[in-house]
């Protein structure tokens, strides 16, 4: 049985600052992809001192926040006390388990690209530690031209450093504009893994499916094989993972599986941080000069996906 056209899903456009903001996932018709539960794509964009990215103290909780650094430079803080600079090039992994804080700055470089992406937690698993993790290099490989960054799992022989916890995968494929000319490839896939494809540059056809930036492909379990042809200048991201069975419920900046749960977490953060030198569900006070986000209130009962 031939593999179906992967499905064509749009984009919703946010910002954050005043930046370009594409969300890619969830979204009504893709729920997640594997354990991935979040996608944002933000700029290409430029930066100024009124338009920058500035996420003042925030919580999470049952998840993985994993941010891939293309363009600019942004300082982490969380409530662990780590302060690191990411820039290209590097991951920033983030793991809230039970409950941790964190702010996001922009160190003032003229712009910024990046993908931010959740990674939900397995149930048995959601209530660990907290911890931060910097990985300042990322496995790469080249195939037919494509310079390919093995972000998290493992592709073409190469596995990457990042610690997960759960089976999947996730591609930075990139044609340098200087190449010239299109190329076409074939990547191997996991027959059990289903995949997402989110370009961010320009144009790229996967298996007869043409897309340009901010367009999200997916494609279920059952391939294991994908072509791509790609333009110069074309950069995407390929996610996959096993399909994730479990039912998560994703509000605000938390991933749970109860309402109840959302509930305790949001109440939690609502007390505010715990007085100097005392840690709380989401640590010691973010050493921030932002000021901490308000939750929205959480009205009604929220959808499982």
């Amino acid at each position: 049985m031939q593999p179906t056209t992967p499905e064509r899903l749009s984009t919703r456009l946010a910002d954050v600052g005043g930046l370009p903001v594409h969300r890619a996932v969830p979204q009504r018709a893709l729920r997640k992809v594997g354990a991935w539960c979040f996608l944002d794509h933000l700029g290409p964009a430029a930066q100024s001192t009124e338009h920058s990215l500035q996420v003042g103290p925030h919580p999470h909780i049952g998840l993985q926040t994993f941010t891939w650094m293309i363009e600019g430079e942004v300082l982490h803080r969380d409530s662990l006390g780590s302060e690191q600079v990411i820039r290209p090039g590097q991951v920033n992994l983030m793991t809230a388990g039970r409950g941790i804080a964190h702010s996001e700055e922009s160190l003032g470089s003229p712009r910024i690209h990046a993908a931010q992406l959740w990674i939900a937690l397995p149930g048995d698993q959601r209530d660990m530690p907290p911890r931060f993790q910097h990985y300042p290099d990322v496995p790469r490989c080249t195939q037919d031209g494509l310079e390919i960054c093995v972000l998290a799992g493992e592709a073409l022989g190469v596995v990457s450093p990042v610690q997960v916890h759960s089976p999947l995968v996730a591609l930075d494929l990139a044609l340098p504009a200087q190449a010239g000319v299109a190329v076409t490839t074939a990547l191997p896939l996991r027959p059990d893994f289903e995949y997402a494809v989110l370009v961010l540059t320009g144009s790229v056809d996967v298996d007869g499916a043409a897309a340009t930036p901010d367009e999200l492909l997916f494609l279920p379990a059952g391939r294991s094989e994908l072509t791509l042809h790609c333009t110069p200048g074309t950069r995407l991201l390929l996610l996959g993972g096993a399909p994730m069975h479990e039912d998560v419920l994703l509000w605000w900046n938390f991933v749970g599986r109860t309402q109840e749960e959302m509930e305790q977490a949001l109440a939690d953060w609502q007390a505010g941080p715990p007085p100097d030198g005392q840690a709380g569900r989401f640590g010691q006070r973010v050493a921030s000069p932002l000021p901490p986000l308000t939750a929205p209130a959480l009205e009604g009962r929220l959808r499982a996906g």
